[in-house]
């Protein structure tokens, strides 16, 4: 594995998440998925999403299954949902911390991955530090596996773009009419480049992208996106501002003259909110660096929508486990 892996795979690389009959089994990348499947974890989010409110939030559908989240980066936001998720659903979750793990006394991820398939474990969620780690997890697991990728390397987070999609869908029904505008750190960010694919998938009408040149991918232009250097220009009349953290763990070397600095020119303040659309919202996959990507006033303001998110993921993240077990199940 490797941090220069392909950011976008081709659609054949794509279709090891589908079984035989064209259902998820994977869930590892947006690039290449039907829309119609896209559109079904949305529609099947909805349903989860609506029986929550009942008196029991239980939903038997996974019950006697064994979902491992083996999470090799720090976590907490993405791990509780898909925790709160499959066990919404009643199966049984296994959490491994993977910095105490055997892994770092010498035994190999493939050993490792073999222990816990005799133990029949079921579901491997995954986030990894190295682009490509599920597509190789894929690889090596048995048939009844499947692997649900939480986000890899500089490569993809496809569960966070759904749960974005979900939290757009429900403020714009139409979306060959709205703008969204990403902004941040879209070079290391494997959420941005989830959210254009997803985007593109869905048909948005209008995807920006507003960053510092040197927080741009050479290959932007490509992507189907309207590049700003400008916020202000970047935010005109869009439906949603898509704000993205520093991924400075994954930089190596200076890409911002510093963190104020970043705050001057790309901050998203109270006054750059007005540029939006008057039905505009923000959002925020996490966490939130406040003072560096958005004033706390617009985090914690009228139009954000960062917690609506967080409660959406747990109901797409119910979407796709059911799903990708339906061949199993149903």
């Amino acid at each position: 594995m490797s941090d220069q892996t392909v950011l976008f795979p081709n659609a054949s690389a794509a279709r090891c998440q589908l079984d035989e009959q064209g259902r998820l089994r994977h869930f590892l990348s947006i690039e290449g998925l039907p829309v119609a499947l896209l559109e079904e974890i949305l529609e099947m989010a909805r349903s989860f999403q609506s029986a929550s409110g009942r008196s029991t939030q239980k939903i038997p559908l996974l019950r006697g299954k064994t979902i491992v989240n083996l999470f090799f980066e720090a976590s907490t936001r993405t791990r509780t949902t898909f925790e709160l998720a499959a066990k919404r659903l009643s199966a049984d979750v296994l959490n491994l911390d993977m910095a105490t793990a055997a892994t770092t006394k010498g035994e190999s991820l493939l050993d490792t991955l073999r222990n816990l398939q005799a133990m029949h474990c079921d579901m491997f969620v995954v986030r990894h530090h190295e682009s490509g780690a599920a597509h190789f997890i894929v690889q090596h697991v048995e048939d009844h596996v499947s692997v649900i990728n939480a986000g890899d390397g500089r490569h993809a987070h496809p569960t966070q773009a759904m749960l974005d999609m979900f939290t757009l869908r429900q403020h714009f029904p139409d979306f060959s009419q709205i703008a969204v505008t990403i902004v941040g750190d879209i070079l290391h960010s494997r959420v941005a480049r989830s959210e254009i694919q997803a985007l593109r998938a869905f048909g948005i009408g209008e995807i920006r992208v507003v960053a510092p040149r040197t927080l741009l991918p050479q290959e932007v232009q490509s992507l189907g996106v309207v590049s700003y250097a400008s916020i202000e220009e970047g935010l005109a009349g869009a439906h949603a501002a898509i704000l993205l953290r520093l991924q400075k763990e994954r930089m190596h070397g200076s890409f911002v003259p510093n963190e104020s600095e970043y705050y001057r020119l790309y901050g998203l303040t109270r006054a750059r909110v007005e540029l939006l659309a008057k039905d505009g919202i923000v959002m925020h996959p996490g966490p939130v660096n406040r003072g560096v990507e958005a004033e706390s006033a617009v985090v914690d303001g009228p139009r954000s929508v960062i917690l609506q998110q967080v409660r959406n993921g747990i109901a797409v993240r119910m979407a796709i486990l059911s799903m990708a077990m339906r061949g199993r199940i149903w």
